[in-house]
């Protein structure tokens, strides 16, 4: 009997434990969980809708030094095998503008089918286990562990013949990303790519918006590092009380979190009026300010951003929200013109790992084979999921990059199986 050890039961451990099981009688796999349920972080997933993947698929929504690694795992594992693949599980999906969910819209069903799947193939879940120790040896690997669970402090060891590193990456500690993968890759011999936080929220220098925290606004956000432009992304914006949020911040967070971590001044620009260029907003307020000359300047722009942003803009300007409108001069419009359009921001930090929806960096891929999965240093040691040095955008990616890693891993693992025992077979 062949023994196939999976350290993590996240969604790249799920799917590489599913696909595994469903291979030649004399394998066994077994799910060593950090926390007390496996898929715990899946609940958390597209706010608990669980954006499984996404029909724009290619490798320039995923970072990472080794992009041409990602574009390998997405050749051989794509958003239409992702599909099939839960498909084939009995999930019915829907797509909302090419983000594909679970037709009920709930995290919940996506981790229950994917643990009693895996149950009813054989897998044995051990929950409750954190894993301390991995020694290879020629035959294998030595896995040492303590319970997690403060009732049960025995340590534990487990052989196998193969092992799957899916234990995530820091993102979200309380739902069992802590880090430790890292550490074990490393005892290992792999070289980790340095890691911070990837989705996630920016805290903000001396915030000119915190007396509009609260307010949700339409606006175009760009990332400066040392003064050059590196990426811009239009959304919802989220202002707080700390800094901002929402999506687009999302998406250039971790270029942000990255200069931060190099010590690099990181700015963020934000565009209130992005459907309007400069020129036309300067013209639409102007026209817009004919017979209401002896309107308050706050009630003029009434209407345009939420009251309490416009109360913010005009206090960096010193513009009197009281002071009649036909008083503003031009110069004054047109700074308040770019004060909306081009908003620099100083970025003090992001929100952290507990607050992050994923990492960027991790274990280098070029010490993995793309194909397979498997360690170009260790072999029969796989190296899946967060864990790995690739992080995707919003929307579905990163779990899509789980699926893919995790079901390469889980498959290999059966080939290779197969073939030795094609190979004993013929010798005998």
């Amino acid at each position: 009997m062949r023994k196939i050890g999976i350290i993590g039961g996240g969604a790249s451990g799920l799917a590489a434990a599913v696909t595994a099981a469903a291979g030649p009688e004399n394998i066994k796999i077994f799910i060593l969980e950090h926390k007390d349920q496996a898929g715990k972080k899946l609940l958390s997933t597209g706010n608990g809708r669980c954006n499984l993947t996404n029909e724009r698929m290619d490798s320039s929504f995923f970072r990472s030094e080794e992009i041409r690694c990602v574009e390998k795992v997405l050749e051989q594992f794509d958003a239409s095998d992702t599909i099939h693949f839960f498909e084939e599980l009995g999930l019915m999906m829907r797509s909302r503008n090419g983000y594909i969910y679970p037709r009920c819209e709930q995290a919940s069903a996506v981790r229950d089918l994917l643990v009693k799947e895996a149950e009813r193939r054989g897998v044995v879940i051990y929950t409750n286990i954190h894993v301390t120790e991995i020694v290879p040896g020629k035959k294998g690997f030595q896995v040492f562990g303590r319970s997690s669970d403060t009732k049960d402090l025995k340590k534990r060891r487990f052989s196998f013949d193969k092992l799957i590193l899916a234990c995530g990456g820091r993102a979200a500690k309380v739902l069992g990303s802590d880090g430790s993968g890292y550490t074990l890759a490393k005892t290992l011999g792999h070289t980790l790519v340095p890691v911070v936080p990837a989705l996630v929220q920016l805290k903000v220098e001396e915030h000119p918006f915190k007396e509009a925290s609260g307010v949700r606004t339409e606006a175009g956000v760009s990332a400066y590092i040392a003064g050059e432009k590196i990426c811009r992304d239009t959304g919802e914006l989220q202002i707080t009380n700390y800094g901002i949020s929402g999506i687009p911040v999302f998406q250039i967070s971790r270029y942000v979190a990255r200069a931060l971590y190099e010590k690099r001044r990181a700015e963020v620009e934000i565009d209130l009026l992005p459907s309007m260029s400069e020129d036309a907003f300067f013209s639409y307020l102007i026209k817009r300010r004919i017979g209401k000359e002896a309107m308050q300047t706050g009630d003029f722009l009434a209407g345009i951003f939420h009251g309490r942003l416009t109360a913010c803009l005009l206090a960096r300007l010193k513009i009197p929200a009281l002071r009649p409108a036909g008083e503003l001069s031009e110069r004054e419009i047109i700074k308040f013109v770019k004060q909306c359009k081009h908003s620099l921001l100083s970025i003090q930090d992001t929100t952290g790992y507990d607050n992050a929806q994923a990492c960027a960096g991790g274990i280098s891929l070029g010490e993995v084979d793309c194909v397979t999965m498997e360690s170009r240093y260790v072999k029969g040691l796989y190296l899946t999921g967060e864990l790995l040095d690739a992080d995707g955008m919003c929307g579905g990616y990163n779990l899509q990059w789980a699926w893919a890693t995790g079901i390469l891993a889980g498959r290999h693992i059966i080939s290779e199986i197969d073939m030795k025992q094609g190979k004993g077979e013929k010798d005998a």
